[in-house]
């Protein structure tokens, strides 16, 4: 295989990676919906919280500035499935606002004041660093940084699930998608050598590993409690 077959190849596995990633990741994009549908339907956010939006939409919009080709290269899949959840996790916010207690209202409406002013701040200085590798160093470790973050947020599910002995609170399928994006863009960033994106997804697919075992092993036994068979059995 010469080298220009090979390049080709390479690039076909990558953007191969990258479409799945985005499919994938838009599993997880829909995931709140019923959450949404009920707060809706009850015109009121009851004690659900907006902040995990607010924490996705930061992450989205930082990974999303780091995809440009202002700061790294051959990253449209990053600026895709970026841009998408982008979106989506503003129309929650959107709604949440449109739903919740006036308190609460001012509150998210700051918090999103700040995001918008962060990430503005990131993108007008970045674009002072006239190095473009410093920049893509720069924006690359808030990337990372962000992602790693949100691949540490089902740890706290991963406690929980080993403390009750119960999967109620991680859904098979929420795992088995986040694991699926995450091992996707694993191979995205290796087929592209970017460093800054299958170190935090490679993260992202080892917890992802550890919430499918758990569930599997979790699930199992709470099937076999409920199928044991006693060990006195009485024909009265």
């Amino acid at each position: 295989m010469d080298v220009y077959t090979f390049n080709v190849s390479l690039s076909l596995c990558k953007d191969v990676a990258g479409i799945a990633g985005n499919i994938f990741a838009f599993g997880l994009f829909v995931s709140p919906m019923p959450t949404f549908r009920r707060i809706m339907r009850n015109k009121s956010t009851e004690q659900f919280s907006g902040l995990p939006y607010i924490y996705a939409l930061v992450n989205c919009l930082i990974c999303l500035w780091y995809g440009t080709p202002f700061i790294s290269h051959s990253n449209t899949m990053l600026m895709t499935v970026n841009s998408v959840g982008a979106t989506f996790q503003l129309c929650y916010i959107i709604l949440f606002i449109m739903h919740t207690d006036k308190k609460n209202k001012m509150k998210m409406l700051a918090l999103l004041f700040v995001v918008f002013a962060v990430v503005g701040l990131i993108v007008a200085g970045s674009l002072q660093i006239p190095d473009q590798l410093t920049r893509w160093y720069f924006v690359g470790f808030l990337s990372c940084g962000s992602l790693v973050s949100m691949s540490a947020s089902p740890l706290f599910v991963i406690n929980l699930v080993i403390r009750t002995k119960s999967v109620e609170f991680m859904p098979f399928y929420l795992s088995l998608s986040t694991f699926l994006m995450s091992a996707s863009f694993l191979l995205y960033g290796l087929f592209n050598s970017d460093a800054f994106v299958y170190i935090p997804n490679g993260i992202g697919t080892i917890l992802g590993i550890v919430q499918l075992a758990l569930y599997c092993y979790y699930h199992r036994n709470s099937i076999a409690e409920e199928t044991k068979e006693p060990l006195i059995v009485s024909y009265v």
